[in-house]
């Protein structure tokens, strides 16, 4: 069976957990704290980030994007009309444009400095960064966070899923970065009424449902958090 390291509240690692139970894949979860630097994983990734999928037979494969095209190459075309990257390669640019996206921009603005600050810090030693959450990271972040719900609203108002008529890695990648800041309570999602109908529609899938188990010890959830009905 595959093994999947990862961390239950990173972002990159939920859109292949994401992924990976869309095309009905199981896998082993072993939860990786990648700011410890740990020796065994720096061989499986030298940039130390998570993921990593490891397959029997196979090498390593680091990073989300890379996961991604990997199980889209060893996988996607026994999905048929369920395939996450579609055949099209006008619309697979689309796909990879708003995984990029989610991936680096909303990741970067928002769910990394939010995740970093308020959950990996509660457990972050001195020695690796750990400190009392930085207030203007996470006011920043929590101001950025709100034009990207637009531009979901504005994406969804023209289709029927984000990158066009079919679930693909866009959602489940914006998705996956949305559920880490939800679970927080950052979400304001008063704001857009489209993003939020887009976002229970994806909530609702039984893939997600092992997301919404997850849980920081000592730290509650938003109450919508696990709400299918928001």
């Amino acid at each position: 069976m595959a093994i999947l390291y990862h961390h239950p509240f990173c972002p990159h690692s939920r859109f292949i957990r994401l992924s990976m139970a869309e095309m009905g894949m199981e896998c082993d979860l072993l939860e990786e704290r990648p700011w410890e630097r740990r020796e065994g994983f720096l061989l499986l990734n030298p940039a130390g980030t998570t993921p990593v999928l490891v397959e029997e037979q196979m090498s390593a494969v680091p990073g989300a994007t890379v996961i991604a095209e990997w199980l889209d190459e060893t996988r996607g075309l026994a999905l048929g009309d369920r395939r996450l990257l579609p055949e099209s390669p006008q619309a697979r640019v689309e796909v990879r444009r708003l995984v990029n996206w989610f991936g680096r921009k909303f990741a970067e603005e928002v769910s990394e400095p939010l995740v970093s600050e308020k959950i990996y810090k509660r457990f972050m030693r001195a020695e690796h960064g750990g400190s009392s959450p930085d207030a203007a990271a996470i006011r920043a972040a929590k101001s950025n966070i709100r034009y990207h719900l637009k531009y979901i609203g504005y994406l969804i108002r023209q289709r029927n899923w984000l990158a066009g008529p079919s679930l693909t890695y866009a959602d489940l990648c914006a998705a996956a970065h949305i559920s880490a800041v939800d679970y927080m309570g950052d979400v304001p999602w008063d704001e857009d009424e489209h993003a939020r109908e887009w976002y229970a529609r994806v909530k609702s899938r039984p893939g997600f449902r092992t997301l919404m188990t997850d849980r920081v010890p000592g730290m509650q959830p938003s109450p919508v958090y696990a709400d299918l009905d928001f």
